[in-house]
């Protein structure tokens, strides 16, 4: 079967960094199913692995977390999918990933794919739709359907994938959502999503939430740079309040006043937490999954595919990459077909 992968970690521009190489097609068994993809789309968590290190791979490793297929094969032990079923899904980050014409997934963290989407416009949502939901609704206390009733959200960095997600499930949730962008295309895209308001992130945000009459929020997702906002945030956040985070600091962080003074909830989210540690809820993540593919059938999400770049091969990953890397994306980037 065509790949994706690398032996080395490379910066981006090194035509090395990301290979075309045919592999041994995967066989299914237990709980697995053999997926034929048609799309994939780039995540953050993409770049990072790929990132330049003294590391050597003795045999290609294939990155990618996010796909949309068909089931090719099932394992003996799967009960929720068939041959021929349409899904997508984030996969496993111990696992090869998705760059690649087939590939082995848990059937218990893959969803039943979009009935109304395209596999491209499909590719685009697992990661960022899991990551959205567990932190703002499984992780955070607030419940998916009214939890936001009454209470501000501030989403940092909502013109993201993550972002892009999250302010349309808050807003439906019931909150009162602020985004933060700074670019004109970014600021119409927050509002795009459902946001009531965007302020710029590079200027401070207590005078621009102040001039709309926000002394304080309810809950802050910090979907960018946990260090540049955390003093920031401690000081937004009401008494009792809670934040979200997905990007480690690069150091310890202050955990004292004002945080531990208004007892603010601090809630860590890493997606691939129930697959990489087999929890026993890992179905949750299934089911997730079928929840937004009911929502996006039924208009009350939209989907955040933006680009499809071209065919699954290194060049167009590179690319891909390269993108994601200049911190200037807007949605998700997907690549389809090979």
């Amino acid at each position: 079967m065509k790949a994706v992968a690398l032996t080395r970690y490379l910066p981006i521009d090194d035509p090395q960094s990301l290979l075309d190489v045919d592999l041994p097609a995967p066989n299914a068994s237990g709980h697995d199913l053999l997926v034929r993809v048609e799309a994939i789309s780039v995540n953050p968590v993409d770049t990072k692995v790929r990132s330049p290190k003294p590391q050597v791979e003795a045999q290609p490793r294939v990155l990618g977390y996010d796909a949309a297929g068909v089931v090719e094969a099932v394992g003996e032990a799967v009960t929720r999918f068939k041959v021929g079923d349409r899904v997508y899904y984030a996969g496993d980050i111990t696992r090869p990933g998705t760059n690649s014409e087939l590939h082995l997934v848990d059937e218990r963290i893959v969803g039943a794919a979009p009935k109304s989407l395209s596999a491209a416009e499909a590719a685009a949502l697992p990661l960022t739709a899991i990551t959205a939901w567990e932190l703002l609704f499984q992780r955070m206390p607030y419940d998916s359907e009214h939890g936001g009733r009454g209470k501000t959200l501030l989403v940092i960095a909502g013109a993201g994938g993550v972002g892009s997600i999250a302010i349309q499930i808050a807003k439906r949730a019931g909150f009162r959502v602020v985004a933060t962008a700074s670019r004109a295309e970014t600021v119409e895209w927050c509002r795009r999503m459902g946001a009531d308001e965007v302020v710029d992130h590079r200027q401070p945000l207590a005078p621009q939430l102040q001039a709309l009459g926000i002394e304080q929020v309810d809950a802050a997702l910090n979907l960018a740079d946990t260090d540049r906002y955390w003093e920031v945030l401690g000081e937004l956040l009401a008494p009792q309040g809670h934040v979200g985070l997905i990007v480690e600091p690069s150091g310890a962080l202050k955990i004292g006043d004002p945080y531990k003074a208004k007892c603010i909830g601090i809630h860590w989210e890493m997606m691939f937490a129930r697959p990489r540690f087999r929890t026993a809820d890992m179905i949750e993540q299934g089911r997730l999954l079928d929840r937004v593919a009911e929502l996006i059938d039924a208009g009350e999400l939209k989907g955040t595919h933006t680009q499809t770049l071209g065919k699954i091969d290194a060049q167009t990953l590179r690319e891909a990459h390269r993108r994601l890397e200049s911190g200037t994306t807007i949605g998700k980037v997907v690549l389809a077909g090979w």
